[in-house]
């Protein structure tokens, strides 16, 4: 089991130039993540307002968060890639700029047309948080890698549920436009800063880029995910659902072989069939289904609903179920990330996965002693927002060869897109099953949430798979290695 050998050494004359602490860079890539994190979390409790203003449908502002997501899964693969061609910062620049220009659109969007096309603009900006690991792993050293990746991951988790009971309050009073100024003010802040305080580390790779396989793995992305999106909508049997999901299906497929023995692959496939890669892959997903459509929709389903639940009111049920798992994160994943240089990235992630694993079953075995699945929840702080994340995000970029640092990041950040976006259709297709079958009580949400408790311990099996990094690979100057093109 590796430990600090995790962390591959980049072939660069400044490896030097590595620190353990880079405050002032640190705090620019925090504002950056936060700029678009926080156009995820503030905007919820405000769509409401957003159909009102705008003279819209609620399938309408329902399609803005699809597309939000979707191209948050298409921008983590194409912009992190290309960083290894252009350099990580001028493409944190280019997405702090396209959520700034998403922010001006959505504030000033006179219809409901505007309004998407600036959700489409800060959803491709979500690579902000890939490069800003990518960033980290450049500069700094294994220690401060480890502590900065955990500060960049609570930061992405929101301001521990603040951040929505703010945005909620903004939609009350000025609208939903409040919501978007302040987050442009956030975004400007952290352009200025990644401007003056990230350096400007040369590419990692030579060639071009390949965007015939990046326009396949787009296509496959869309398709699968607006498919799982609006599924329930239009029907999983229905012609469009089949036309999205078998498409992108099909255009995944076509993407596998499109990078076999091409340096230049947006992935290169010999890497994503080995264990390095598929197995972290697979986990991404199904930690994500698992935990993701529980927590966003099974949950607060279940709580608020005065028959078969707890009848709680929406704000009661997110201050007891929500906001103390994300609040315990702002914690668990800086201390998740000083944990996995120690113990090793893939033993934090194995840790991270049966901690879930073990809180869900107890959370769904005493679902109806209000406290008891409160606290089995709170747990989900440390083992889900905290150590998973964390480490899926820490692991995918310490197990890039050198040649191709942006590629597994890049598909691993898309794949969380993926596994929430399963996950609560999963849900929804399983609560909708059990109502209609004449289910009582919590019975209703029972099997959604087991369905949860399965694909997290299909998690723990595809955890296990995961290849460390070899250790003898390690290179004298501090225990740190160089990642190989290729293992099995």
């Amino acid at each position: 089991m590796p430990t600090c050998a995790d962390r591959p050494e980049t072939p660069r004359s400044d490896r030097s130039d590595r620190s353990d602490s880079r405050p002032g860079m640190l705090l620019a890539l925090a504002l950056a993540v936060l700029g678009y994190q926080l156009n995820a979390t503030m905007l919820s409790p405000a769509l409401p307002d957003v159909m009102r203003r705008l003279h819209t449908t609620s399938g309408l502002v329902g399609l803005s968060q699809t597309l939000f997501f979707l191209f948050a899964a298409v921008g983590q693969v194409t912009l992190a890639r290309l960083s290894d061609y252009r350099g990580r910062k001028p493409m944190m620049l280019l997405g702090c700029f396209l959520v700034i220009a998403g922010d001006i659109a959505c504030a000033a969007a006179p219809d409901i047309g505007v309004f998407l096309v600036g959700r489409v603009l800060q959803g491709f900006s979500a690579a902000l948080f890939t490069l800003a690991f990518l960033t980290l792993d450049d500069t700094l050293s294994a220690k401060g890698f480890g502590r900065a990746a955990g500060i960049i991951t609570a930061v992405n988790g929101g301001f521990a549920g603040v951040d929505a009971v703010f945005g909620g309050r903004l939609a009350d009073t000025v609208g939903f436009r409040g919501i978007f100024l302040a987050g442009l003010v956030v975004s400007v802040g952290g352009t200025l800063a990644v401007y003056r305080t990230v350096p400007a580390t040369p590419p990692t790779a030579t060639g071009r880029m390949d965007w015939r396989g990046t326009s396949l793995l787009a296509v496959g992305l869309t398709g699968v995910l607006i498919g799982l999106a609006q599924g329930e909508s239009w029907g999983w049997l229905s012609v469009p659902t089949g036309v999205c999901v078998l498409g992108g299906l099909a255009s995944l497929v076509a993407f596998a072989p499109a990078g076999r023995g091409t340096g230049d692959a947006v992935i290169d496939t010999k890497l994503l069939v080995s264990r390095r890669a598929w197995p972290l892959l697979a986990t991404t997903v199904l930690t994500l289904a698992g935990a993701f459509g529980a927590l966003t929709l099974t949950v607060p389903l279940f709580t608020q609903d005065p028959q078969a639940g707890y009848g709680m009111s929406a704000t009661h049920s997110a201050l007891l179920f929500a906001t103390p798992a994300q609040a315990i994160g702002v914690i668990g994943a800086p201390l998740a990330g000083i944990l996995g240089p120690r113990i090793g990235w893939r033993r934090s992630v194995v840790l991270g996965s049966a901690g879930s694993l073990i809180a869900f079953v107890v959370a769904v075995s005493f679902m109806t002693r209000q406290w008891i699945f409160a606290a089995a929840l709170a747990v989900l702080g440390i083992t889900y927002n905290g150590l998973s994340i964390t480490a899926l995000n820490g692991l995918a970029v310490l197990s890039s060869p050198d040649d191709q640092k942006g590629a597994l990041p890049g598909l691993n950040g898309a794949c969380f897109g993926i596994g929430a976006s399963l996950g609560t259709a999963l849900a929804s297709a399983l609560i909708t099953v059990a109502a209609g079958g004449g289910a009582h009580g919590s019975g209703r949400y029972e099997p959604a949430l087991w369905a949860s408790c399965g694909l997290l311990a299909m998690a723990m099996v595809t955890t296990v798979a995961i290849k460390a990094v070899p250790k003898d690979a390690a290179q004298a100057d501090g225990g740190r290695v160089t990642v190989p093109a290729i293992h099995g």
